[in-house]
């Protein structure tokens, strides 16, 4: 049967729910526009839950309108590059909407990354303001004359607390790392101060679906990580795409803010779903098991997306036989394959089913979802099928163009109107990663009968790590640096609680000695913690192809062999 059923059929479309259109009647409306509607909707619906502090609505827009005058202030007119370095805190939610207010391009960057990380990112974009949190402050003062970096907005974990938290909160949060002392420095500001004197107005700025949005930066294989340009186009017709699949969600639902608003997938799939919907968001700034068991204890909240390695970490804390997670009646995972038994699990401690799907920084990110609903066919280890709007395939790993036949492993291309522009700076990556009108996304994948995809690998090597994307090339790039090193590879290896971790293979200089001690604190001022590795293997040679590329694929199969005895 799979001989008679082509890509082109879509034949998908046939386990699309009812009330779930093949292209959604698009609103011309970009992201800002959703924040007026819902704010005028519901002004004194909560908006952001953190900490039990409640910011309203109507409260939000206001921050928002306030933030953008001062950025206006600061010289940043439409086009102009601002960068937004926080965990997932009130401000991180005002300043992005702030930014798109002024036509001005947001560049959201990760709490993680090492000075060497943000110094490309900050430069590559070419940003001119940046904010971030008290604790990062000293690091990117520091920074900030290797950048064009001119303003730097500083907040706080303990800005918006709730009574009495907000009076303890100075009491022991130096104690606790949870607040440091900035020092002094010109055109250094204080976010409260800011929004506190500055009234919120500002100039009106027609926004089009064809002006750029963000600067969203993914990994690469060659060590340098590739800002994807995303429109205001792109990002509002893939919230209305995600909208589309769920037709018969309840406005007043509250939704788990764990997933990082940085990271691509929380951005869309939590903080700009929420706002076009109207839903509270329940800010969770450090996603851990008692954090997240908390957060559900507390607020009791409707709708979840989250990483496996949360879904896991869930289940594995002591407390989760005592927390009543009824309340969840619409769960979301992504960035890595589900264990059966786990989606099993979670299931029976709540009223909803989880939705597995599929998406990368390239498209927004969402492409693939689980068809969801009463009578519609979930297939477990299955990415899902293409969403509205969106088509899928997969062709010949070798010329990247020839359709292989259904049911057969090749590279999964997809096109849609979610999908970039390109990648900033990277006409040869942009001609690469968008041949022919399609984007390549690098994974190895099937599409079955059903039209469902599965994704067998990764062309890319990457390593995803409790939900992070971790790029091999990033890690070598480093031990290549060290003196006594001569050659470095990274794979990625089973690890039970983050689903993989980073191995590195080393090859020493002649007559040297090192330990794996040693070189995993190399890492500790290069590279973001969660891509330090777990294990070092030292070797006098690494197996390589006759043209001398190292071949990672013998190197994982011989970790899988040894770790399967």
């Amino acid at each position: 049967m799979t001989q008679n059923v082509t890509y082109s059929d879509k034949p998908w479309l046939k386990h699309y729910q009812p009330g779930v259109p093949e292209v959604p009647k698009y609103e011309d409306l970009c992201l800002p526009d959703f924040l007026d509607r819902t704010a005028a909707r519901f002004p004194n619906k909560m908006a952001l839950n953190f900490q039990g502090f409640k910011l309203t609505y109507k409260q939000l827009k206001d921050m928002v309108g306030r933030f953008a005058a001062c950025l206006h202030g600061f010289g940043i007119r439409k086009g102009d590059a601002v960068a937004i370095l926080l965990p997932n805190v009130i401000p991180c939610v005002a300043a992005y909407y702030a930014i798109h207010r002024l036509g001005a391009i947001a560049v959201m960057n990760n709490p993680l990354y090492s000075d060497r990380e943000l110094h490309h990112q900050l430069n590559d974009s070419g940003s001119k303001v940046l904010i971030t949190v008290d604790l990062l402050a000293n690091r990117m003062i520091d920074l900030r004359p290797r950048t064009k970096v001119k303003q730097i907005v500083i907040t706080s974990i303990g800005d918006y607390l709730p009574f009495p938290k907000n009076l303890l909160f100075p009491l022991v949060a130096k104690k606790q790392g949870l607040a440091a002392v900035v020092k002094p420095a010109e055109e250094v500001y204080r976010w409260k101060d800011l929004i506190a004197k500055t009234p919120p107005q500002y100039p009106a700025v027609k926004l089009t679906f064809e002006d750029v949005a963000m600067y969203q930066y993914t990994g690469g294989t060659t060590g340098v990580s590739k800002g994807a340009i995303l429109t205001h186009g792109n990002l509002s017709k893939n919230v209305q795409q995600v909208a589309a699949w769920f037709p018969h969600v309840d406005h007043d639902n509250t939704t788990m803010g764990a997933l990082p608003f940085f990271h691509v997938f929380g951005l869309t799939g939590v903080m700009n779903l929420a706002v076009y919907y109207g839903w509270g968001i329940i800010m969770v700034p450090k996603p851990q098991p008692p954090q997240l068991i908390e957060a559900i204890k507390k607020t009791k909240p409707s709708f979840a997306a989250l990483v496996p390695t949360m879904y896991i970490g869930i289940l594995q804390h002591p407390e989760v036989g005592s927390v009543d997670m009824s309340s969840i009646d619409n769960m979301f995972s992504g960035s890595a394959p589900l264990p059966v038994e786990v989606i099993r699990e979670f299931e029976e401690r709540t009223k909803g089913i989880i939705v597995e799907g599929y998406g990368l920084t390239e498209s927004s990110p969402v492409t693939h979802i689980n068809p969801c609903g009463e009578g519609s066919l979930r297939k477990v280890g299955s990415i899902g099928i293409p969403i509205c709007d969106t088509e899928g395939r997969i062709v010949d790993l070798n010329d990247g163009k020839t359709d292989v036949p259904v049911g057969e492993t090749g590279e999964l291309l997809i096109r849609g109107p979610q999908v970039m522009r390109g990648y900033l700076n990277r006409p040869e990556a942009t001609a690469e990663a968008l041949a022919d009108g399609w984007l390549h996304t690098g994974d190895i994948a099937k599409m079955d009968e059903d039209g469902y995809f599965y994704i067998i690998d990764r062309k890319k090597d990457m390593v995803i790590s409790g939900g992070y994307n971790i790029y091999p090339r990033d890690i070598e790039e480093i031990y290549f640096e060290h003196p006594k090193v001569v050659e470095a590879t990274a794979i990625g290896i089973p690890h039970p609680t983050r689903g993989e971790s980073v191995k590195v293979f080393i090859v020493l200089k002649e007559d040297v000695t090192a330990t794996q001690e040693e070189m995993i604190a190399y890492c500790e001022d290069k590279l973001a913690k969660y891509k330090w590795p777990t294990e070092i293997e030292f070797r006098k040679e690494l197996p390589k192809t006759n043209v001398g590329k190292v071949l990672r694929k013998e190197l994982r199969d011989e970790e899988l062999k040894k770790r399967a005895k």
